[in-house]
């Protein structure tokens, strides 16, 4: 086997004659053989450097030689099976409950929100009447967070797991199979639900439970070693329990501190969305030779400015702004995109790293010390408003510490607030923002550093400011055995694929 590298025109498809004539040339062969030679695409990614190119990672094969082909297992029926209680079904929920399928083990899903269908409604009241549903919104439901954040699969390390099985699954439930290429590759949030249904009903039909609207209110272990887990209207029990409810859940946090349960403050990054025009982020990223067949631009840069890291976070092409509120009184925004990537407006979140010893004030709080900052952080831009519209302001006014007069057409539903920004937030954030603009615009991207770029307040969920330890072997809590932290919510994935082989990590250790 040899990996060779094919270049296209973007536009033009790359064809198995162009492979299997850069084959024989690869492998020294007679190209007699050539139409034996197998093959298979690796990796795809757009080169804009000079000509737009496609670049493609291809893996070529002599006849002789063996093709390993990736299969997934096979989910077994576990209707009679041990049950394994997933508190939470966001990636790391259900790709955990998959693997408890190929493995024998029935899990049973507890989500504190709706199916992917009903929460839409939710969503729709959060962004047009200002009416939060603090178990059924952006952050909380079925798919968890990212089901309506782009459904970005970047994670390509493989250092958490064998990344195929995620992107495999989730091809067998309606992905694009695009996905098993693209370097940057993305479901989108119209399509995504589809893919979370689907999975949720491959669980039930093989004997799996799903359980919605029912939040967790308190976790018991028993003497025998078992555990109650209760919501709000009914007491399940099992042996072992998964914990994956995303980084917003804040009363877990709070519940494992009342239970005396280990928690630890954990650095995360807090700042602005930023929103651009679409056309200027794909003039800037194509050198000026976008064409309306090309993809849709996207962007991701990390600076250091005065010791701590300052980066692109979440970065939606052709996307929109919402609302990613979790409880009454807070203001916090995300973005998404759709499949098609296509609306005018591009957006990302742009966040400085925050550890816990930057804000000695919040010590006081213990292991919930950067909970409660984040918490007021998002509660001083709501009160600034008295809603959910955001305080926005332009990105050079921003920078220079002036009021804009006037602020450009957004993409977030209820609205922006023109507001001073640079006061709003924290003076660690304001300060590395101040100084990063300018430098991404001069130095990495030019014409980003633009007035026509708006910031709002704040993106701050980022990931989870609390950490739940585990045993680095077992997976298990360090002090509740039989219990398993996993996810985002407890500190060891930052994204869907990611916290998907969390999941699948603690499944297996099961």
């Amino acid at each position: 086997m040899k990996e060779i590298e094919i270049s296209v025109k973007l536009g033009k498809e790359l064809t198995a004659d162009e492979i299997q004539t850069a084959a024989v040339k690869a492998l020294g062969v007679s190209p007699k053989i050539k139409g034996q030679l197998r093959y298979r695409i690796m990796r795809r990614s757009i080169d804009a450097r000079n000509d737009i190119l496609y670049r493609y990672k291809v893996e070529v094969y002599k006849p002789d030689e063996v093709m390993d082909e990736y299969v997934l297992e096979e989910y077994k029926n576990v209707a009679d099976a041990e049950p394994v209680i997933i508190i939470g079904a966001g990636p790391a929920g259900m790709f955990a409950a998959l693997r408890l399928l190929m493995r024998g083990f029935k899990p049973v899903i507890l989500e504190r929100g709706k199916d992917v269908h009903q929460r839409k409604f939710d969503m729709a009241k959060l962004s047009k009447e200002g009416v939060v549903n603090p178990d059924s919104n952006y952050c909380f439901g079925e798919g968890g967070a990212g089901t309506f954040s782009d459904g970005k699969l970047y994670t390509r390390s493989s250092k958490r797991g064998d990344i195929r099985e995620v992107l495999h699954q989730l091809v067998r439930f309606g992905a694009d199979p695009t996905i098993l290429l693209d370097a940057h590759p993305h479901i989108g949030s119209d399509r995504l639900p589809i893919v979370v249904e689907n999975i949720r009903k491959c669980i039930i039909e093989h004997g799996g439970e799903y359980y919605f609207d029912s939040r967790v209110t308190d976790i018991v272990k028993k003497g025998d070693g078992s555990f109650d887990v209760t919501t709000s209207s009914t007491i399940y029990s099992s042996r072992k329990v998964i914990l994956a409810t995303g980084h917003s859940a804040r009363d877990i946090y709070e519940m494992f501190d009342r239970k005396g349960w280990e928690i630890q403050a954990k650095g995360f990054a807090l700042g602005v969305r930023v929103e651009h025009p679409q056309s200027l982020i794909n003039k800037i990223q194509y050198h000026g030779k976008y064409q309306p067949f090309m993809p849709t631009a996207e962007y991701s840069f990390v600076t250091q400015v005065l010791d701590r890291g300052v980066f692109s976070f979440c970065m939606c092409p052709g996307g929109i702004l919402v609302p990613a509120a979790t409880s009454e009184g807070e203001l916090v925004l995300n973005g998404m995109s759709n499949s098609q990537r296509n609306s005018k407006w591009a957006n990302s979140g742009v966040v400085v790293q925050i550890e816990p010893e930057d804000f000695p004030e919040y010590a006081q709080y213990g292991p919930l010390a950067l909970l409660q900052f984040q918490k007021d952080v998002e509660k001083k831009m709501f009160e600034y408003t008295g809603s959910l519209k955001a305080p926005a302001q332009r990105m050079m006014d921003f920078c220079r510490r002036i009021p804009s007069n006037g602020l450009p057409q957004t993409s977030y539903h209820p609205g922006a607030v023109n507001a001073p920004l640079h006061e709003l937030l924290p003076e660690h954030v304001s300060l590395r923002l101040k100084y990063a603009f300018p430098e991404i615009g001069n130095k990495k991207m030019h014409g980003y550093y633009t007035n026509d770029a708006l910031l709002l307040g704040v993106e701050s969920r980022t990931s989870s400011p609390v950490r739940i330890p585990r045993d680095p072997e077992t997976l298990e809590h360090t002090q509740v055995s039989g219990l398993y932290p996993c996810g985002e919510g407890a500190g060891y994935a930052g994204g869907i694929v990611s916290s998907a082989l969390d999941g699948i990590n603690c499944a297996s250790k099961i």
